[in-house]
This record gives structure tokens, C-alpha cells and sequence, in this order.
């Protein structure tokens, strides 16, 4: 078994993979490297083949998505940490080091993220997990260094080492064994907010999510779905439906999901005023696509459901609402919450 086993999720990435592998091998201290790939019809997978024999591709027969293309493309890697990193990534000298001393450390930590920082603009926070990610009392996530369209320039602000709610994705080091005792990221997501969901369901487990600023890895972004692409506002407002419904108490709920209702209904109609239409009713199909799969969701929730209420984290989650913080009371750092 490997101690430690990168692995990039690719479809139809060859131009990241010639822009950003390069930075990956220098630095990954010997670690294999493994490709999976998600049906892609360009030549990269060619590419890989030719340029880099070394490297184990793990071709797979459809896109997955990033769920199923992790879950099944991890089956075939073996290693007591996986590191799952986005083809749009560049690295830095030392990545990997502090973190996986900080798991082999504390056996209780299960998944930890270093600091995102944006590619383009290397001063700024990247808006895909920045700082460690959070949500507020109604799944709305946010993270430290940016909240909605605001992003922090990386000041030290940040500099710690700290439990947070959630992980970014797009850098995660994992405990394999805890990945698999968690039973991988739910399918049904495809994309996005799965590694919410998951951290979500690692903490019910008894398992810690973390922060390491002494890793810095700088992110491009918008690498597979733009962010103004409406399947993108889709994905992103039904998954978290999705995770708030399997994994917070059931009593909650019945107030939670209304007032969920309510502000998403506000974001259709703000969508629409300002022209992004096919973003407002993305989010109409959201809630469509959510109320479709309640007997899903219930399914996946008796699975979890002895361990969640004595597991809600209520220091790692916001008791406000992001939206009132942010749009009403002008809150638009990190540090500027009270928890």
C-alpha cells in the first residue's frame, strides 16, 4: 500500500493537464499519480499516455461526474491517504507535507484542505474553498476569505491551523479509510456540494474536517462548468438541499426547508430582474428535482439518522443567515462573524 496517492479527475482536460500536471510532479515527492478519467472524447487521455508513460490512467466507460468518478476511480488506487485534486491546480513546494503530518497526528481528522489562492490573481483568495469552508442554520455555505461574490486578498488573515465545517473538493487530502467508512460521495450529486455532504456525514461519524494554511495551492477555477452556466446553478441549489435534508435533525427541518423555500424564491426573482432567467428557473428545477427525491433522500437519511442529532456541530455552523449578514447588515468578511 502507498502511503499517499494523488488523484485527478479528468474529462476532457488535456489543455489543463499540459498547463498544470508539470507543477504536480515536481512536487509530489515521489507519490503516484493516477488519472481518472470520465469517458473523455478529446485526446488526453493520448496525451497522458505519451508524455507521462509513468502515470496510471484509470479510464472509466461514461462521465460519472465528480462523484461517481472519484468513488469508482478510488476503488482502484490503494494508499492509506488519497490527495483529490482538480486538473486546474498549479502546486507549490511543500504541499503535501504539512498536511499529511497533521492526519497522521490526529487520527481523528479525516479530511483537510490547504489554502486556495486564485490563480489569475495570486494575492486573492480562490472562491472554491478559499480558507476552509462553513454553512449557516440553513445549509447555505460560504467560506473564509469569501462570502458570495466577495473575496478576500490574503493578508495572513488566515494564517492558522483550524477545524472547519467543510472541505473544498478541489484540494482535498482524505484518510481513505474514513472515505470508506463514510461510504464515498453520494452519486446522486454528479457535481458540486458533494464534499459538503460528505464532510457533513464524516462528522456524524465522530471525525474532524480541517484547515492548513502551510499548504498553498492556487486554483483556476471554472475549469469543467462556468459560473454563470445555469446547470452550474442547478447543481448548486439542489445539492444543497440535498445535504441540508439528509443531514440535519428531522425537527429542524420543518422550519429549516420553508424558509429555505422563501430565499430561494427570492433568488429566482433576482435571477430574473437582472436578466439570468435560465438561472431562475435552474433553481425552479432545483427545487422540482429535491421534492422528486424525497424518498431518495429518506433512504439515505436512516443511515445516518442514530448519529445526527448528538453530532450537529453548532460551533462550526453560523446561527444567522449568510444572506441577512451579507445583503442587509453589510458583513462581507469572515472575521466579521460570530459564532
Amino acid at each position: 500500500m502507498n502511503k499517499v496517492a494523488i488523484a485527478i479527475l479528468n474529462y476532457n482536460g488535456k489543455n489543463l493537464l499540459e498547463q498544470f500536471l508539470p507543477s504536480v510532479i515536481k512536487y509530489s515527492n515521489g507519490y503516484p499519480i493516477y488519472i481518472i478519467d470520465n469517458a473523455s472524447t478529446d485526446d488526453s487521455i493520448e496525451f497522458i499516455k505519451r508524455q507521462y508513460p509513468a502515470i496510471e490512467t484509470i479510464l472509466l466507460s461514461e462521465n460519472y461526474g465528480y462523484s461517481g468518478g472519484y468513488n469508482q476511480g478510488l476503488l482502484k488506487i490503494n494508499a492509506t491517504y488519497f490527495i483529490l485534486l482538480n486538473s486546474d491546480i498549479e502546486v507549490t513546494e511543500n504541499w503535501i507535507g504539512p498536511i499529511i503530518s497533521l492526519l497522521e497526528d490526529n487520527d481523528q481528522i479525516a479530511a483537510c484542505q490547504p489554502k486556495i489562492l486564485s490563480f489569475l490573481e495570486k494575492d486573492k483568495f480562490e472562491y472554491a474553498g478559499a480558507a476552509g469552508g462553513f454553512i449557516d442554520t440553513l445549509g447555505y455555505p460560504f467560506c473564509r476569505g469569501r462570502i458570495f461574490d466577495k473575496v478576500e486578498t490574503d493578508l495572513g488573515q488566515y494564517d492558522d491551523t483550524r477545524e472547519i465545517f467543510w472541505a473544498t473538493g478541489a484540494c482535498l487530502f482524505m484518510r481513505s479509510s474514513a472515505f470508506q467508512e463514510s461510504g464515498g460521495f453520494d452519486e446522486d450529486f454528479f457535481a458540486h456540494m458533494e464534499e459538503i455532504d460528505l464532510c457533513w456525514r464524516l462528522q456524524h461519524l465522530g471525525y474532524k474536517i480541517f484547515y492548513n494554511h502551510q499548504s498553498t495551492v492556487y486554483h483556476l477555477g471554472g475549469g469543467t462548468l462556468k459560473k454563470s452556466n445555469p446547470f452550474k446553478t442547478y447543481l448548486n441549489f439542489r445539492n444543497s438541499l440535498y445535504t441540508l435534508y439528509k443531514n440535519a435533525s428531522f425537527i429542524s427541518l420543518f422550519w429549516k426547508l420553508p424558509l429555505r423555500w422563501i430565499l430561494d424564491l427570492l433568488a429566482v426573482l433576482k435571477f430574473i430582474l437582472t436578466g439570468y432567467v435560465k438561472d431562475g428557473l435552474a433553481i425552479l428545477q432545483a427545487h422540482g428535482r429535491f421534492i422528486l427525491s424525497f424518498s431518495r433522500l429518506n433512504s439515505r437519511r436512516k443511515i445516518i439518522r442514530p448519529s445526527i442529532q448528538k453530532s450537529e456541530n453548532q460551533k462550526l455552523i453560523y446561527p444567522g443567515l449568510i444572506v441577512y449578514a451579507f445583503f442587509v447588515k453589510k458583513k462581507r468578511v469572515f472575521l466579521q462573524f460570530k459564532f
